[in-house]
């Protein structure tokens, strides 16, 4: 019987309250008393187990919870790939997190993970050591402009912003009205009304040059507005207005594609030559031509025309770099 096996052991022999002698734990478990004892006192300590010794009835029981804090959660033996994804994603966020942005608040949540993922009979640092989690291209928010984003988004007030835009290599200025941040490929992101553009707009965080917190409260967008306007199209830029795009990926290529969500809304059908052609909506091409361009030759942009034109002059532009 592994540890986790005997936590359970442990944890349902005394689901029904009665007090349960040091005798009994010796003989349902078949190990010795001193590692009985170091697996109570990691399930307390760990998992927050309320488990007391009754000096009266001779013997260890659950005791009811009454003071605030961590309740007692006992972890499963192992996790699944998206269990693990999701914890180790969680700590990397957690141990990436600047100084400051929230403070101590977030320690008990840290080390509650930390307990968590360490719960198996392998420790966390060999879990982190044989699964890893790869966070590419990530840019780092300037903590100053993080912090009164988010608390502008939070009290509902609007902010003035320079921003770079950096397709056209200029610093604007502007009133926006904070709507909801987004974490998103690594990277922050502010939805939000722009006074200047009049249209809910997506903004990099890292690329608000300067920030101020203004008393006007924010013009509010419904949850049902936003989802329609930026849930719509592909990837974080997005927009009512959709264009279908249909792009070809050729035969290799297409075993991989077709196992791929693009978009929600995405439709995909597998040639007879078996290549994969695959339809999405799309509002805005920065993010799309990007990620078509990953692909190099093994892709084909079949419509609309002034995309696959779009994708044309970028490859005619990265080719004359190597002439």
């Amino acid at each position: 019987m592994d540890r986790m096996e005997r936590f359970y052991k442990i944890n349902n022999l005394l689901q029904d309250g009665k007090a349960i002698p040091f005798r009994k734990l010796l003989d349902e478990l078949q190990v010795s008393s001193s590692t009985i004892k170091r697996d109570l006192e990691y399930m307390q300590t760990r998992f927050y187990a309320p488990i007391k010794w009754d000096r009266v009835a001779r013997g260890y029981r659950f005791v009811e919870q009454k003071s605030p804090g961590p309740r007692y959660l006992l972890p499963g033996l192992w996790f699944s790939a998206s269990e693990a994804h999701s914890l180790l994603t969680m700590q990397h966020l957690l141990e990436n997190i600047e100084p400051g942005l929230l403070g101590q608040k977030i320690k008990p949540l840290e080390n509650r993970l930390h307990d968590i993922l360490g719960s198996t009979d392998h420790s966390i640092a060999e879990i982190q050591r044989r699964i890893r989690i790869l966070h590419i291209a990530s840019r780092k928010a300037h903590l100053k402009h993080f912090e009164v984003v988010a608390s502008a988004v939070l009290k509902r007030r609007r902010l003035h912003i320079k921003y770079f835009v950096r397709s056209r290599n200029e610093l604007t200025e502007r009133d926006i009205s904070p709507q909801r941040l987004v974490h998103y490929r690594d990277n922050w992101y502010l939805d939000a009304w722009c006074h200047l553009r009049k249209a809910v707009l997506t903004f990099s965080v890292d690329a608000i040059e300067n920030v101020t917190l203004l008393s006007t409260t924010a013009k509010k967008i419904s949850e049902t507005e936003l989802d329609e306007i930026l849930a719509s199209g592909y990837g974080i830029f997005s927009g009512k207005k959709t264009t279908i795009a249909t792009l070809r990926f050729n035969s290799p290529c297409a075993r991989s594609i077709v196992k791929e969500s693009w978009h929600p809304k995405q439709q995909g059908q597998i040639e007879n030559d078996g290549s994969y052609v695959l339809q999405f909506p799309y509002s805005d091409d920065r993010e799309l031509i990007g990620d078509i361009l990953k692909f190099g030759s093994e892709v084909e942009v079949i419509n609309p025309p002034s995309l696959r034109n779009r994708v044309i002059e970028q490859l005619r532009q990265a080719a004359a770099i190597y002439q």
